[in-house]
């Protein structure tokens, strides 16, 4: 499988480090009630199909968002960290 890195283009999956959804990018205010950091930290979707990863491209330390297809391991394409919030 090939991913697009923003500042590289297509490289290779060995070089990206998956770190997971990247639905789980917005943490709890650090004030919030035990229940909601219970969720945050052990809960997890895993839909099948269209999702959105969040990667880390080790050659140029670039982190990103790659939308790809679950099932069918499609990739259709990434933007950077910065954009994708």
């Amino acid at each position: 499988m090939h991913l697009p890195c923003p500042c590289c283009g297509w490289r290779d999956l060995r070089e990206f480090t998956c770190i997971g959804a990247a639905d789980h990018l917005h943490r709890p205010v650090p004030d919030a009630p035990p229940e909601a950091w219970h969720d945050y930290l052990h809960n997890r979707a895993n839909p099948a199909g269209e999702g959105r990863d969040l990667w880390y491209h080790d050659p140029c330390g670039t982190w990103l968002v790659a939308s790809r297809n679950t099932l069918t391991h499609a990739v259709h394409g990434s933007t950077g960290l910065e954009d994708a919030r």
